[in-house]
């Protein structure tokens, strides 16, 4: 493990992806209210949209395979496929809901610009 040579502290890198508590509640109250074992919350990044690429997000009860990343916070669980992930590392899964709008959104800090709507965005590679 690298040391900070300033304060000899142990150097942590970020996490690859990460969930907010709001999303992790949400994502639990979907399975409840959906009542399937298993399911767990899939997000695919695809080509389309304005912008170059959009997220996909579905809640699933098909098991992670060997090319996809599992992130765990509060029983919620998000399976990301390795491509996706290389798109949207270091980013995070976010829940907000008020008198206008509610829905999830990933603060993925790779995006460079995005569509007027919000709905698709682009990244530098």
């Amino acid at each position: 493990m690298q040391t900070d040579p300033h304060t000899a502290s142990p150097i942590v890198p970020p996490p690859a992806f990460s969930l907010s508590e709001s999303a992790a509640a949400r994502i639990n109250h979907l399975k409840a209210v959906d009542n399937k074992p298993g399911q767990r919350f899939r997000i695919t990044v695809k080509g389309g949209g304005c912008s170059g690429f959009q997220y996909d997000f579905t809640l699933d009860d098909a098991a992670p395979s060997p090319e996809d990343s599992v992130f765990v916070r509060d029983g919620a669980e998000v399976i990301i496929d390795d491509v996706s992930l290389g798109i949207i590392k270091g980013g995070m899964l976010d829940y907000t809901e008020d008198l206008a709008s509610a829905g999830f959104a990933i603060k993925n800090p790779n995006a460079t610009a995005r569509c007027g709507c919000g709905n698709s965005f682009s990244v530098s590679l």
